[in-house]
């Protein structure tokens, strides 16, 4: 999902906002021959994502800059660990210091919250014997949501739908919008809607109760059900109920603490929306490499 282009975009967003018209304290206290040599450093534990945001941040603000020695994205990292070397003229390098240690602090951090929940799963399996997935959602930051799903990639999760536009998600207020006298019955509506959608259209629907699982199935155009704030005796029985007819979501205040009994209940996914909205960002800091 980060590709070239929304990278470009993201970094080029980012530097018209904080220097929309220069950097008045570098060009007028850092003289314009000098270079700096900076080590991307770590100041706490955590799982590297977003290496080609340094990159590309130095890129824009000055293609003389250096990016050398990134970490890969997915690697485990150590406190003091060096994710990656900056070199070049000094006014470029810390023209884009800030804006490079905001995005990587924030993917890196989402990268660290993910790994953390996957291995909260470790390896439970669903009902249909396949290892238990924990996704996001499109709760992002506004602007950084290619950044943060491409995270959430690298600590080990997966990616939900990206966009209002790629797949079909019916949730309680779509049911309540159908809702009321002479209302079609759910499961004409989702065979009606399907009808008009493309026949490579995926569509999930959220429902709150077992007595709604039925319904929706009997549609015959669903391909995920989730069960939405279920505890764990529901979702055990949602997922008999299913008997493999749809994948099995389960999601609504999943925590560190609640997710390895979520994945035993037999769901094939798990959907996280603290992946990204509850990440904040990691400690990292630019370090005057020794040289």
């Amino acid at each position: 999902m980060l590709t070239d282009a929304e990278l470009r975009r993201i970094v080029a967003t980012a530097l018209a906002e904080d220097a929309p018209w220069g950097d008045l304290t570098g060009e007028a206290f850092v003289p314009e021959s000098a270079t700096l040599r900076i080590a991307v450093a770590a100041r706490e534990a955590g799982v590297m994502a977003g290496g080609a945001v340094i990159a590309e941040v130095m890129r824009q603000v000055d293609p003389a800059v250096s990016v050398t020695d990134v970490l890969a994205d997915g690697e485990a990292f150590e406190p003091a660990a060096v994710l990656a070397h900056v070199a070049g003229p000094a006014r470029a390098v810390l023209r884009g210091e800030r804006v490079a240690l905001n995005l990587l602090q924030r993917a890196c951090a989402v990268a660290t919250r993910t790994a953390a929940y996957v291995a909260a799963v470790g390896d439970a399996r669903s009902a249909r014997g396949e290892r238990v997935r924990v996704v996001d959602t499109r709760k992002t930051t506004p602007g950084l949501r290619a950044i943060e799903k491409h995270a959430v990639v690298c600590g080990g999760g997966r990616n939900h739908r990206y966009s209002l536009s790629d797949a079909v998600m019916v949730k309680d207020n779509h049911l309540a919008a159908l809702a009321g006298p002479g209302a079609q019955s759910v499961t004409a509506a989702l065979q009606e809607a399907a009808a008009r959608l493309p026949h490579t259209t995926h569509i999930e629907v959220e429902v709150d109760r077992l007595d709604q699982i039925e319904p929706v199935l009997a549609s015959g155009v669903v391909g995920t059900i989730m069960l939405d704030n279920f505890s764990l005796a529901d979702l055990r029985a949602g997922v008999a109920a299913v008997a493999g007819r749809a994948l099995v979501e389960a999601s609504g205040g999943v925590t560190l603490t609640t997710i390895g009994a979520i994945a035993a209940t037999g769901v094939d996914l798990i959907s996280v929306g603290a992946l990204t909205h509850g990440a904040g960002s990691l400690d990292l800091g630019f370090d005057e490499a020794v040289l």
